[in-house]
């Protein structure tokens, strides 16, 4: 159980972990923005994930799955029903005992002011679970517009929720059937909020969200549901056979997170959502490769691999010699083929900067210019993974920011052209993704995690 803790800890830290890299979105300088970059990404999702502390100021301390069942169900929550003065009694005891569900609110000025203090709740039950378990990240959204703020904070609380499901306190003790069971609901509760339908506050939020940005997609919620499965001890992977599936991994589990804020940033004039997907989830699977070549040591420790395994025999390297860090001149090659990859993904990355709006430049070409240079801090170390950490120090952030700041208000002519001769790479933006089936498991009392 232990190791199974500290395995799925790991998982959660670097699928989190995308988060903490855009606190930056909308910072108006360098200096802030510096201010607000974490000298390890990994340490505030750490913080969200093993010492779940709890907080005199909010209920969800403990977790924010249980953000909803912090309140009683009573049923679907009604915006449009009638209230006599007995309903209307009743709904102020509930907004006075923080009970956010189930209001029935008529139309008219009246109820219409409710149905805004509802939404003004709700959005700050959003704000209190961001700043609890991504601090780093609700510091940089202080930076954006007032709008866009309480968007990411009601989508970064869905994301959060959604991995709580599979990773969260209850889900080390409960059978693959729960869990089965849990996800499927999931999943059609999602489609419940894009109809406008909320289960409860949180979810309302989200409605909103939706209703305030109409191209906001729903494919990449369902794509992460689809991803945080594959982190999941027992029925996800320890070893990927194939690029094509840790690239879909990558995908689900980062790449989403890009197309999810992407219509919260806005493209630039002449310039379409459709054209900006591509760069904007290249981006997110550039960081989870990253992430994957610098903790090859302490995956393998965990007894995972990420490194395809057609890719190890390709370059002549055994699987056990990386579970044993042996460190030789095949293990180098595969480490330069894969950092090349990454560095593929990375320029198509760049290729969205001038895409976007101005706003939303100076994050992303600082995500790229910095964790980018982990790579060459990986090269710098001679490839050894095993041993060594590649980081950035806050120096190297440092003088790489005033590049950064100068490639974004400079990001030169937009390029819609699109290259893959170098690698090939699967358009997730142009795919209808399939839903994979949650695999059936045994009873809870027959198997748990």
């Amino acid at each position: 159980m232990a190791r199974q803790g500290a395995t799925t800890m790991t998982a959660k830290a670097r699928r989190l972990g995308l988060w903490a890299l855009l606190a930056v979105l909308g910072a108006p300088s360098c200096v802030t923005a510096f201010a607000l970059l974490p000298k390890n990404p990994q340490v505030d999702a750490r913080a969200g994930t093993g010492s779940r502390q709890s907080s005199p100021r909010s209920r969800f301390s403990a977790s924010p799955l249980r953000a909803a069942e912090a309140f009683p169900a009573r049923g679907t929550l009604s915006m449009a029903t009638s209230t006599g003065p007995a309903q209307a009694a009743d709904n102020a005891k509930r907004l006075t005992d923080g009970d956010l569900n189930n209001l029935e609110l008529a139309k008219g000025p009246a109820e219409m002011q409710r149905r805004r203090t509802v939404l003004n709740q709700a959005y700050q039950e959003c704000e209190r679970i961001t700043g609890i378990f991504a601090k780093t990240f609700y510091l940089g959204t202080k930076f954006m517009s007032p709008v866009a703020r309480k968007a990411v904070w009601a989508i970064y609380v869905w994301c959060r929720r959604t991995d709580d499901i599979v990773d969260g306190p209850r889900a080390m003790v409960r059978g693959k059937k729960s869990m089965q069971n849990d996800l499927q609901d999931w999943a059609v509760r999602l489609d419940d909020v894009w109809e406008g339908k909320p289960r409860d506050s949180l979810d309302l939020a989200l409605v909103d969200v939706r209703q305030k940005y109409p191209s906001l997609p729903i494919a990449p919620f369902k794509d992460m549901i689809d991803g945080m499965v594959m982190d999941v001890p027992g029925i996800g992977k320890n070893r990927y056979q194939t690029f094509e599936e840790l690239e879909l991994y990558c995908y689900r589990v980062a790449g989403t997170v890009g197309l999810m804020v992407l219509p919260i940033l806005g493209t630039a004039d002449g310039v379409t959502e459709e054209d900006a997907k591509f760069p904007a989830l290249s981006l997110g699977i550039a960081l989870q490769l990253t992430n994957i070549l610098r903790d090859v040591g302490e995956d393998a420790v965990r007894g995972r691999i990420y490194l395809p395994l057609q890719d190890l025999e390709k370059f002549g390297v055994d699987p056990e010699n990386i579970m044993n860090g042996i460190l030789d001149s095949n293990y180098k090659e595969l480490m330069r083929y894969q950092i090349a990859r990454a560095r593929f993904y990375y320029k198509q990355a760049a290729r969205g900067i001038p895409m976007l709006s101005s706003q939303g430049r100076l994050a992303v070409q600082a995500s790229l210019d910095m964790y980018g240079k982990i790579l060459t801090a990986i090269e710098a170390n001679n490839y050894d993974n095993f041993r060594k950490r590649a980081y950035i120090s806050k120096t190297e952030k440092l003088l790489t920011l005033p590049f950064s700041y100068a490639k974004s208000i400079n990001p030169g002519k937009i390029d819609r052209t699109f290259d893959d001769s170098e690698f090939k790479v699967t358009r997730f933006d142009k795919l209808e993704m399939e839903r994979e089936a949650f695999p059936t498991g045994a009873a809870d009392d027959d198997e748990l995690f």
